[in-house]
Order: structure tokens, then sequence, then C-alpha cells
């Protein structure tokens, strides 16, 4: 049988234990500098608001740290609200839990921070200034810093007063940024808007290229011309205007028929999502010339063309916008003689129409078959509608 002796040690030792599982519950508590905790609004006074956070003591937060907040923050507290607080001290000098309302957004905003440079996400920011380096942006209550190689319309070659007065007109604007790096040990929140603009445009062009399909007619503007073609912004995406589908007529380059910063009107010939490549054309939405050719053209009949090509073989002649005919060798002017030495590019002949094949689009030309009365009359508007002679036949 167990002895008074007995259970007296015995509540003891409960007792001991149950002072220990108080002891590791209030450790487990215990407030750590840096810390966001939930508490409860106990007493508002002028200078400090207490607030109940779980532990021994109730937390203070100071008057300087009210003054940070904007009025309608600090009006707005009630006696049993419950906040969010940030632990400025654990035990000041004078044993107080210091605790900070100001400090909880600052806190959000870095953990903002963050969450966006693992996301990628892109974040506006309004820009309050600038220095010798970059632009400073407000992000939140932290302040974040944009250098200047981070920024998109300022370039290497650009001098400092250049750069200088760039940035000063872009102070007060909010711009498009995506966070490069976040250092809160050392108050450091770099941020970049050339990253930001590289992502959106990503993003535009997988929107792009999921939406647009061949036979859409879209808008866009002219971005880049290369000597193959004119590459087109729709909108964040460049498409590819090859440069056979600029024009119905032979086209050198494209800068004969565009211009960089042109908004123009686009065909979608072609979506290639693996690739992820766009095909567009501008002279599918022209009407096609020689849709219509043998309504306007006879065999027989005296043209006028300008010379476009010279090829062994024969001469080329644009006898219109998109149409261009071929006088073959065999019906030059000079019988035997070298294409090249008869006529020269950008020269304006008359000719005569000796074959026309509106389906493989041939136009076939002479120079010899126009007779002198045929070029004497062509001034007073005679010989176009010659019949064909029996040399044609």
């Amino acid at each position: 049988m167990a002895t008074d002796i007995d259970r007296k040690e015995q509540m003891q030792v409960g007792e001991v234990e149950d002072w220990t599982q108080l002891l590791n519950e209030y450790d487990y508590q215990r407030p750590e500098r840096g810390q966001l905790r939930t508490g409860m609004v106990m007493r508002i006074d002028e200078n400090q608001v207490l607030v109940d956070i779980g532990t021994k003591h109730e937390g203070v937060i100071p008057a300087n740290d009210l003054r940070r907040l904007p009025p309608e923050v600090v009006e707005g507290l009630q006696v049993g609200d419950e906040i969010q607080v940030y632990v400025m001290e654990p035990e000041s000098r004078e044993g107080e839990l210091v605790l900070s309302l100001n400090m909880v957004q600052v806190e959000r905003d870095w953990q903002e921070a963050e969450r966006l440079l693992e996301s990628g996400e892109i974040v506006e920011a309004k820009v309050i200034g600038y220095n010798k380096g970059g632009l400073l942006v407000q992000f939140g209550r932290v302040r974040g810093f944009v250098p200047a190689s981070q920024i998109v319309n300022l370039h290497s070659r650009t001098g400092a007063e250049g750069q200088q007065s760039a940035m000063t007109r872009m102070v007060n604007q909010s711009i498009p940024l995506k966070v490069i790096e976040v250092d809160r040990e050392r108050n450091r929140l770099v941020l970049s808007e050339r990253a930001a603009m590289q992502r959106w445009r990503q993003s535009q062009k997988e929107r792009l290229l999921a939406e647009l399909n061949p036979g859409d007619v879209v808008t866009g503007r002219v971005n880049q011309l290369t000597p193959f073609g004119a590459f087109i912004d729709l909108g964040g995406a460049d498409g590819l205007a090859h440069i056979s589908e600029l024009s119905w007529q032979r086209v050198n380059h494209p800068r004969e028929v565009l211009q960089p910063g042109q908004e123009v009107q686009v065909y979608v010939l072609e979506v290639d999502r693996e690739r992820e490549r766009i095909g567009l054309s501008l002279r599918r939405l022209q009407p096609d010339p020689w849709e219509t050719i043998d309504q306007r053209y006879n065999l027989g009949q005296i043209v006028e063309g300008v010379v476009t090509n010279v090829a062994p073989f024969g001469v080329f002649v644009r006898v219109e916008e998109g149409v261009e005919g071929l006088i073959h060798a065999s019906e030059l002017a000079s019988e035997g003689g070298q294409p090249e030495v008869t006529l020269q590019p950008g020269q304006t002949v008359l000719v005569k129409v000796i074959s026309l094949d509106r389906q493989r689009q041939r136009l076939g030309l002479s120079l010899r078959r126009v007779s002198d009365e045929e070029r004497e009359t062509f001034g007073e508007g005679q010989g176009k509608e010659d019949e064909p002679t029996s040399e044609d036949e």
C-alpha cells in the first residue's frame, strides 16, 4: 500500500511535470525580433497602444511607430480588435516588448518581393527619383532600385546628360518591373524594366500564338526591315512578312514599300506554334492584278512599261503595279544582240503583248514587233486595241 509520503512525492513529481510543460509552452511562444504575431488590442493611450500577443507581458506599440501610419489606420483601432504586429524588440532596456504596426506592411512587402522573385511575375511601381546609377521606385513601403542597364529607353551609347534627361522624364511615372534581387539583410531590392518587358513580350507571344489562325487580319507596326523581309510587331510578338509577300510587284528591298514605325494591316499566312513563328502578308490584302489582267490587255496591244531587270535570256518589263512581262531575247530589237546591251533597268519602252496566261501569271512581250507607225500613233492614244497581226499569229 502507498504511504502518505509516497502520495506526497507523487503529487510533487506531477506538479514539477506541469510546470515543465507550462515553461515549454512559454518558451515556444517567446517572441523573436522580426516575427509577425497576431494579438488583441487591450488599451489605446495617447502615446501608445497595448497589445496582448500571448506572452507574459503585453506588448507596446510606441507613438513614433503610430505616427508613421496613415491617420485613418490609427483612428480605426478599437479595443478588442485582432491585429497583426511586428516584433521590434522582445525586451527593451525598460523590459518592454516593443511592437510595430508600420513594420507589418514593410515585412509583407519584403515577403511579396520574395514571392515575385520566385514567380517572375510583373509588377508596376512608381518612379520617385533617380541617381547616377539608375531609378528609385516605391514598392509598397520598401524602396527599390532599377539600374540604368535595366531601363528600356537607356542605352550604353547615351551620354551622362542624355541618361539624366531621360530619367528625369520618368519621375512620377508608373513602369512595369520584374524583381531580380532581394537582400533583406542589406535592405536591397533590385528590379528590371528590361526583364519585365521581355517577360511581357513572351507572354503576349504565347497568347498570340494560341489565338491567331491563318486567314486572320490584324494590325501591327513595322519593327525592323531586313533584306529578306519585314518584322511586324503585333502587340508583343513579331511576325515576318517575307519580301515576296509585301507587294504584288517586284520588291528589291522592304524599304521600297515600308518604313520602321509604320502601322499596317496584315494577313496571317501561317502560325507555327512549335517553332513560335508567325508568317504574314501585306499583298494578300491588296487586289491581285493577275485576276483581272485579261480584262485590261489583249494580244497585239501596245503598252508602255519600265525595264526592271536584264537577264541573259531576256528583259523583264513592268507594265503596271504587280504585273511584269518578259521580252524574250529573240523578241528584242537588235536580233542576236545581247539583252543587257540593248536595254537598261529604269528605261521606258513600248512593247507589244504577244502572249497572256492568267493562270500561270505569264505575260509575253515583244520589242521588235512594234512598228514605227505604232510608236508614232501610241502618243496620240492609238494602238491600244490593235488586232493581232499575221506575224503575231
